[in-house]
């Protein structure tokens, strides 16, 4: 609300007899008459395209997502998808995913799926632990660290979490952990 916008309202609706020069020295004394700088625009980069992987296991995507029980205590999921055909691999539900724990999941995986030549993730404190980087070396996999603050550059995993968010996370209520470790067996094949 500008000045006169003000002083018309103190007049007109609160009824007070103050004259304009009244009205816009305590305008001026609360600095309420400080212009507003207009916002830079920010110049917007072309993102570079996304190599799309052209055959299985060429390139996984991991992330994980945070939510809560119906109790408040929160818990988190480890997602990991095939980025050839957006395939969810796997769902790891726990209070803590140390990168001990992602390890084993990632394991459990490569005897099921197979090994990718390259896993794509963020930079969280699981992603960078010497224990998944030692783990990717030991087994030649090469671990892939997007831009920090840049999810869009891990877009697949992305729009897998949002799925998984939507059609999993919101649509129950569960009071443990087993029970939403459980539902993810017959959710998680629909996404």
């Amino acid at each position: 609300m500008g000045f006169g916008l003000c002083f018309l309202y103190l007049r007109n609706i609160k009824g007070f007899g103050w004259n304009h020069k009244r009205v816009y020295r305590i305008y001026g004394e609360l600095e309420l008459n400080l212009r507003i700088r207009p916002r830079k625009r920010l110049i917007r980069e072309r993102p570079e395209p996304l190599a799309v992987p052209e055959q299985p296991n060429r390139t996984w995507s991991m992330d994980f997502m945070a939510d809560q029980l119906a109790d408040g205590r929160s818990f988190r999921t480890l997602n990991v998808i095939g980025d050839f055909n957006r395939e969810g691999l796997g769902i790891e539900v726990d209070f803590s995913l140390p990168a001990e724990r992602v390890v084993r999941s990632l394991n459990r995986i490569i005897e099921w799926r197979g090994k990718p030549k390259v896993i794509r993730v963020d930079n969280g404190p699981e992603y960078i632990s010497g224990t998944l980087l030692a783990w990717a070396e030991k087994r030649n996999i090469t671990i892939t660290h997007i831009q920090p603050g840049k999810p869009q550059q891990n877009p697949y995993i992305e729009r897998y979490n949002r799925t998984v968010r939507h059609e999993w996370l919101e649509c129950f209520i569960f009071g443990t952990i087993k029970d939403r470790a459980g539902s993810r067996h017959t959710v998680a094949m629909d996404i």
